[in-house]
């Protein structure tokens, strides 16, 4: 089996003894790997360095399950599938040439420098086979720190890139799993046919893949800018003593589907998935409208950061809206606080940010829960009303928090009902069934979950009234 990567002339090569030291994995298995033809070329007794790369995926492979058989199978039915994968991952070709330390070296970056570089960013590849990209990376880092930026502020931001960036490729790598390859199978393909069609696709793709990611960046380098201009000149302005280096004020606030977990219970996981694409939606177009920022999104829940608590408040009102305006939806609730917070790699810590966090889990459907240091700064807004809730102890928060409810004055009482199994909010003409039940009127949106309240009524006790 010849292999697909171009080869430049001079090319080392292996024995098997140094393909087994470089792999981790015995002569004797290797050799059976090279009969079955996975590794190496046929009726040659050395290896390639693409081989080290092969057989670590191999090894991969059998620690998920995947059995060698399998994996024998699969490269002759899909003609050299293995080897095929190493043109996505080189696309001008195999080239290692470096270890970590032969990497530093030639990048002139002290080795000890250049270890932290590496287990700090939480790079997975083994450092025997790295190649002038590497080298690239570790003169950037050091051209860098040379320019000023300390090696603790680079080291955030590094990490903020690897973790950023891997769940990126994860996407682009799961996407075309799921949307690409599995439609080409669903279509007919097997074996070399659709081994070439996929390859195919991502020849289509991939060339654009960089450039769109470079987009998005200077999309948001640009906004972030603007953000950092006004800090600057707010930070003038007031002059209000020095802080910690990372420290700053913000709005934050954490919002969530009050019934996410039993709609998913209820529905399925499609149905879920599809209500939280139309959440994710609406969450970010209200933010954005008001300067504000998604910081990171765990299932149903968002936490979101604005310059200032108004926008906060206005964005958390409008996401309300937007959600109650939806076609068969839960409820929103959202909590707010505005505070002192530290930045540290692309995120925002501190006890600001841990009460903020635990307002969602007290706020009743459709409830925008604000703090005192939230109603001082906004209590002004036009159209905007704030009814004292009173003082509450909130988990994780030693002291009593005075906390208000955000309304908009002029919001019309809502004409929906509420699913008690999935907790669907129903306009009149979306509701499937209905059902008088202890004095109560029921209302569902599907046989399914009228069966299911009919099945254990106890489990679906009336909701508390919200305040």
């Amino acid at each position: 089996m010849e292999p697909l990567i171009n080869e430049p002339p001079g090319r080392p090569t292996l024995s098997i003894e140094d393909l087994a030291a470089r792999a981790g994995e015995s002569v004797g298995q290797l050799r059976e790997w090279h009969a079955l033809g996975l590794i190496g070329k046929k009726g040659a007794n050395s290896f390639a360095l693409e081989d080290v790369e092969i057989a670590r995926l191999i090894q991969l492979c059998l620690r998920r399950g995947i059995s060698i058989d399998a994996l024998s199978r699969i490269e002759n039915e899909q003609g050299s599938f293995i080897r095929r994968y190493l043109e996505t991952l080189y696309p001008p070709g195999f080239e290692p040439r470096y270890s970590l330390e032969e990497a530093a070296a030639e990048a002139r970056v002290d080795i000890e420098l250049t270890k932290r570089l590496w287990s700090v960013c939480g790079l997975h590849e083994p450092t025997d086979l790295l190649n002038s990209q590497d080298v690239a990376f570790f003169r950037s880092c050091k051209a860098m720190l040379e320019a000023g930026l300390p090696e603790d502020a680079l080291f955030q931001g590094l990490r903020v890139y690897a973790d950023s960036l891997a769940r990126v490729a994860e996407a682009e790598s799961r996407l075309f799993h799921f949307y690409v390859n599995e439609r080409l199978k669903a279509g007919g393909l097997s074996g070399t046919a659709l081994t070439e069609q996929r390859l195919a696709a991502m020849d289509g793709l991939q060339p654009h893949m960089e450039p769109t990611l470079r987009y998005f960046h200077r999309k948001g380098f640009m906004q972030a800018i603007r953000q950092d201009v006004v800090l600057h000149l707010a930070e003038e302005e007031h002059r209000d003593g020095r802080r910690s280096e990372g420290q700053m004020e913000i709005a934050l606030a954490f919002v969530d589907l009050s019934s996410f977990t039993p709609l998913a219970e209820a529905m399925g996981d499609d149905v879920a998935a599809d209500v939280l694409r139309r959440f994710s939606e609406l969450v970010r177009t209200a933010t954005h409208a008001l300067d504000g920022r998604v910081v990171k999104q765990i299932g149903d829940s968002f936490m979101l950061v604005f310059p200032e608590p108004r926008a906060a408040v206005m964005a958390a009102l409008d996401i309300d809206r937007r959600a109650a305006d939806e076609p068969q939806f839960p409820a929103v609730r959202t909590g707010v606080h505005w505070g002192s917070v530290l930045y540290r790699e692309g995120d925002y810590v501190g006890a600001t940010v841990n009460l903020a966090s635990r307002l969602t889990s007290e706020a009743r459907p459709h409830q925008v829960l604000v703090t005192a240091a939230v109603h001082r700064e906004v209590q002004d807004l036009p159209n905007v009303e704030f009814l004292y809730v009173g003082k509450r102890h909130v988990k994780g928060v030693s002291r009593e928090l005075e906390l208000f409810d955000a309304r908009m004055i002029d919001t019309r009482a809502s004409e929906k009902e509420t699913d008690p199994v999935c907790g669907m909010e129903l306009a009149p003409t979306e509701v499937s069934a209905q059902l008088t039940f202890e004095g109560r009127n029921l209302a569902f949106c599907s046989e399914a979950c009228l069966k299911t309240f009919v099945g254990a009524p106890k489990r679906y006790p009336p909701a508390s009234t919200p305040n």
